[in-house]
C-alpha cells in the first residue's frame, strides 16, 4: 500500500462566485519555495545595504575633484611663498654679513628669575679716570663703543611713529652701562622695551636703557658712572640686536645726543644710521 505524499492544500473563493479554486502543493515544493524567497529577500537587503555606501561615495565624487583642485592650488601658493621668503632670507644675510656679523642670534629668554653680579666699571686697572663718582647727570654714551644709531628721536607731530629715545645697533650682549650715576628705580620686562634697566639721576634727569638680554642690578641699587648694568640683546619689541636708550629730564624726554658724549668709549665717530 503506497503512502500519500503530505502536501498543503490552497483554496481560494472569490466573493460572488459559487465556484471554488482548489491548489495542492506538495510539501516539499512549499518548504523550497519558501526558503528559496527568503534567500532572495536576504539578496535584496544585502544588495541594498551595500549599494547605498557606493551611491553615496559617488555622489561625493565632484565635491572631492574640486576639492583636490583647491589644495592644489593653495600647495602652488605655498610653494611661491617660499620661494619668496628664500630670497628674503637671501637678501637678509646678505645685508647681515655687509654690517659684520650675526645681528641677529638665537633669542634666549631668562627663566628664572632676574640674575644680578658685581658691579662692572668702564676703566681699567691703572688708566685714567674717565667715569665721575657718586649721583651725576647722565653727560656719558651708554656703552664702551660708538655702535651705529638707526633711529632717533621723532616728536609727536612728526607723520613717522613716535619714539622717545635713541636705537643704537651692537652686537649682542655688549656691556650697557650707566650714563650717569644714581639709584635703579626701575627694572623688569616690557612687552615694549623688553628687559629694561631705568635709573634716576640728579638734577630731575632719569635714563632708561632697553631690549637688555641680561640685567646686572636691581631695583633700589647704587649705581656709579659707567658701571655696566646689563648687557644688549633683542628682547621685547625688537627685530635685531640693540640698545634703545632715553634721557628724560622732569618726565619729560629729551634728546640724548644733546647731553651726552663719546669721552669714555674707544672711538670717537658715531655712525649715524638712516
Amino acid at each position: 500500500m503506497t503512502t500519500p505524499r503530505r502536501a498543503a492544500t490552497l483554496i481560494f473563493h472569490k466573493d460572488g462566485d459559487p465556484a471554488s479554486r482548489t491548489f495542492r502543493i506538495p510539501l516539499w515544493q512549499l518548504r523550497l519555495g519558501t526558503i528559496v524567497g527568503t534567500a532572495v529577500g536576504v539578496l535584496v537587503v544585502l544588495g541594498a545595504v551595500l549599494y547605498t555606501p557606493l551611491v553615496r561615495t559617488a555622489a561625493r565624487v565632484p565635491g572631492l575633484v574640486h576639492d583636490v583642485e583647491r589644495l592644489t592650488a593653495e600647495n602652488q601658493q605655498v610653494l611661491e611663498l617660499v620661494g619668496r621668503l628664500e630670497y628674503v632670507e637671501e637678501r637678509y644675510d646678505q645685508i647681515r654679513s655687509m654690517l659684520g656679523g650675526d645681528l641677529v642670534p638665537e633669542l634666549q629668554r631668562p627663566e628664572a628669575a632676574l640674575t644680578t653680579a658685581r658691579p662692572q666699571y668702564a676703566r681699567a686697572p691703572g688708566a685714567p679716570a674717565c667715569y665721575e663718582s657718586g649721583g651725576s647727570v647722565p653727560r656719558h654714551w651708554p656703552l664702551g663703543q660708538p655702535g651705529v644709531v638707526t633711529r632717533g628721536p621723532v616728536g609727536a607731530g612728526s607723520s613717522e611713529e613716535v619714539h622717545t629715545g635713541l636705537d643704537i645697533a651692537v652686537a649682542q650682549r655688549t656691556p650697557i652701562r650707566a650714563a650717569g650715576g644714581g639709584t635703579v628705580s626701575g627694572v623688569g620686562d616690557d612687552p615694549e622695551y623688553g628687559l629694561f634697566v631705568q635709573i634716576d639721576h640728579p638734577e630731575g634727569y632719569q635714563t632708561m636703557y632697553g631690549h637688555a638680554s641680561r640685567l646686572l642690578v636691581s631695583l633700589g641699587d647704587s649705581v656709579q658712572a659707567g658701571q655696566v648694568v646689563g648687557l644688549s640683546g633683542t628682547t621685547g619689541r625688537s627685530t635685531a640686536p640693540h640698545l634703545h636708550f632715553e634721557v628724560r629730564r622732569d618726565g619729560q624726554p629729551i634728546d640724548p645726543g644733546a647731553v651726552v658724549s663719546l669721552e669714555c668709549t674707544h672711538g670717537d665717530i658715531l655712525v649715524r644710521g638712516g
